[in-house]
């Protein structure tokens, strides 16, 4: 409902400007997307070229893909009650002082850059009636969404499920006892790999289950979907150095900082209900409501893929009259749908059809290809033309 009700260029105008008030208002924005760490970086690059400062777009990306309203339901149904309500607070925590401290090193250089009109332009004349912006909530929701987080989610319960089976129950159990020890570990894991907030809940379910202690799984829950090499690369790009290594080291003191007061400051029985609530669910009676539920996740998952392989396949059989080109970055639906809106608003463009799989992009009309690759750099991502066949 948010991504068809809400235009994409709220957030630009709404979050543009400097100050404290308006890194407050990004991250409150930021934590209830159900946006991934690649998905929120055209959204972020999209308010800095709006007007918003460093700062507010530092804690924009900060917040957004620790959480949203997509993984506080899972967390608590994977996790229970205690991370689904820690997990936005940290993110918001971690935003607020992120956003705040790239401010402070930023202090007197950042000039906000000019008004992007091409997100108004895009609003008058996506507007539809509230009847086809419900049957866009529900396609996204059931399709879109799913497609993004579905292979994610369905690797991270693959992972799970190894961890579980393979693991010995007592081998983790060790460095458990000794979190300072275990959460730099992790991190050191975490920060370089991506996983999406969804991904990382049955990860770091089978850890716990597997002797880590609570304060280092919520370690990988807040480091792995917000930290990662891609994003820093693009902030550095985007808003300087100082300002990628303020948006990494928060996120890093946010998760020592929050993981240490889970094990040492929080009553330990807030987060062991989820081991025994898994025990008796093993013994309960046949799940009716659960079952079919998973069902149709899996069926919807499954659907997403075909999609997929349809959309890759239509592209192999394009003519070799198209232009093609090779994108780098994406990693879910947001990053395709950002591409190919990139792309479409160069003049010239008659049609274009990306393939999140393989990364190709073909391209009908008589646009040059130096100013499609900048309009896709501009969106966050790297493209290249591949030579004519």
């Amino acid at each position: 409902l948010m991504h068809a009700f809400i235009p994409a260029g709220t957030f630009a105008r709404h979050l543009s400007g400097s100050g404290w008030k308006a890194v407050v208002k990004a991250a409150l924005a930021g934590v209830p997307l159900p946006l991934c760490s690649c998905g929120v970086l055209p959204t972020a690059i999209a308010m800095r070229r709006a007007g918003a400062s460093r700062a507010a777009s530092s804690s924009f990306l900060i917040a957004t893909p620790q959480t949203g309203i997509d993984s506080i339901a899972a967390t608590a149904s994977l996790l229970g009650p205690a991370f689904a309500v820690i997990r936005p607070l940290a993110a918001m925590t971690t935003a607020l002082f992120g956003g705040l401290a790239v401010g402070v090193t930023e202090k007197g250089q950042d000039s906000p850059a000019a008004t992007c009109a091409a997100y108004a332009e895009e609003e008058k004349k996506t507007r539809r009636s509230p009847a086809g912006r419900l049957s866009d909530a529900l396609r996204y929701g059931y399709i879109d969404l799913v497609a993004g987080i579905g292979p994610w989610l369905t690797a991270g319960l693959v992972i799970a499920a190894l961890i579980t089976v393979y693991i010995p129950a007592d081998a983790l159990s060790a460095l458990g006892k000794h979190p300072f020890l275990a959460m730099p570990a992790v991190l050191a894991i975490a920060v370089p790999m991506y996983v999406c907030a969804t991904g990382s809940i049955p990860i770091a379910m089978s850890l716990m289950l597997k002797g880590l202690s609570p304060g280092t799984a919520f370690v990988l829950l807040m480091a792995g979907p917000a930290a990662n090499f891609a994003s820093a690369a693009l902030v550095s790009r985007e808003m300087g150095r100082k300002a990628a290594a303020v948006y990494i080291g928060s996120i890093i003191a946010g998760a020592l900082v929050f993981g240490l007061a889970i094990d040492y400051l929080m009553p330990a029985h807030w987060f062991t209900l989820q081991a025994t609530g898994i025990a008796d669910a093993c013994h309960a009676s046949f799940p009716i409501f659960s079952t079919i539920c998973s069902a149709i996740l899996v069926l919807l998952i499954a659907w997403a893929l075909l999609r997929g392989y349809i959309n890759n396949h239509k592209i192999d059989k394009q003519t070799n009259e198209n232009m093609k080109l090779r994108i780098t970055g994406m990693n879910c639906q947001h990053c395709r749908a950002s591409v190919e809106r990139a792309i479409s608003s160069v003049e010239g463009v008659d049609n274009v059809s990306v393939d999140l799989t393989t990364g190709m992009a073909c391209v009908d009309g008589n646009a040059d290809a130096d100013t499609i690759a900048d309009a896709v750099r501009a969106a966050g991502f790297d493209a290249e033309k591949l030579p004519d066949e």
